[in-house]
């Protein structure tokens, strides 16, 4: 992988053992923000050390006042050396949520702790580095990268990997598939045997068929070479950190560390 971009593993407790030969950061995914608001841990405490801490926000009704949130992140960072602070938020932005994460941005960036969010959340919050999803169904990821580079600053911006298979019945008029699962694309492929396609534009993998009922489809989906070819177009647009999700890329994440090899994209 290119030198200049950094690879961040999100990870559930239950799998660190399996990624902890690959020497790479680990963002722990632990945590969750709960009402009051304060932190809430699914881990048993030893098991999280170093990396970066993975705050969603299930269930979180957006009430209540930052400040003891705030504490308990950074007491939490203190004890477990992490080095940062992911908030994997799910929710659309509203005026509780951007406080509270307003704050915490603001209370980390005071500790040296950079602090990740979606980018919904990103205008509101300058401090804030901005998780840029890698999902398209249009346009290139070349184009997304620059514009949010222009927009947010390249330094800020963290392109957040999402291993993505979606089915669109053609002519696509809102841009939305129908999300297929690894089991019933491979089903999908087998059954048709398509001939598959790359998409530069894109950085993703495609085919064509056409249903007896529903007409011609188009089905994007992501593999190795395509998820590589995202990180190298990240790193050519100097964005400089990158997220994976391990439990979407585990059967993956070997042949994505290993050296660039020149290799068909059409797999």
């Amino acid at each position: 992988m290119q030198s200049n971009l950094t690879l961040i593993l999100s990870t559930p407790p239950s799998r660190l053992r399996e990624v902890q030969g690959f020497s790479l950061p680990i963002a722990h995914m632990a945590y969750r923000i709960g009402c009051g608001p304060h932190l809430l841990c699914s881990a048993r405490p030893n098991l999280l050390r170093e990396g970066l801490m993975v705050v969603d926000d299930r269930g979180f009704d957006g009430g209540g006042k930052p400040d003891l949130f705030c504490r308990e992140v950074l007491q939490e960072c203190t004890a477990r050396r992490f080095s940062g602070v992911i908030c994997d938020w799910e929710a659309q932005p509203s005026p509780s949520r951007v406080r509270i994460l307003e704050q915490l941005c603001a209370v980390c960036h005071r500790r040296g702790l950079p602090c990740y969010v979606p980018e919904s959340y990103g205008p509101s919050i300058p401090q804030a580095r901005v998780l840029l999803s890698s999902a398209l169904s249009g346009g290139t990821l070349s184009q997304r990268l620059e514009e949010a580079a222009q927009r947010f600053g390249r330094e800020r911006v963290t392109l957040a990997i999402e291993r993505t298979a979606s089915d669109f019945s053609l002519p696509a008029l809102h841009g939305m598939g129908q999300e297929l699962s690894p089991e019933e694309l491979e089903d999908l492929r087998k059954r048709l045997s398509p001939s598959i396609f790359f998409s530069a534009e894109l950085c993703a993998q495609y085919f064509t068929y056409h249903a007896p009922r529903t007409g011609p489809h188009f089905v994007l989906f992501d593999n190795g070479p395509s998820i590589r070819q995202k990180l190298i177009v990240a790193s050519k647009h100097k964005i400089t950190s990158a997220l994976l999700a391990y439990p979407q890329v585990e059967d993956l994440i070997e042949d994505l560390l290993s050296p660039p090899r020149n290799a068909d994209t059409r797999t």
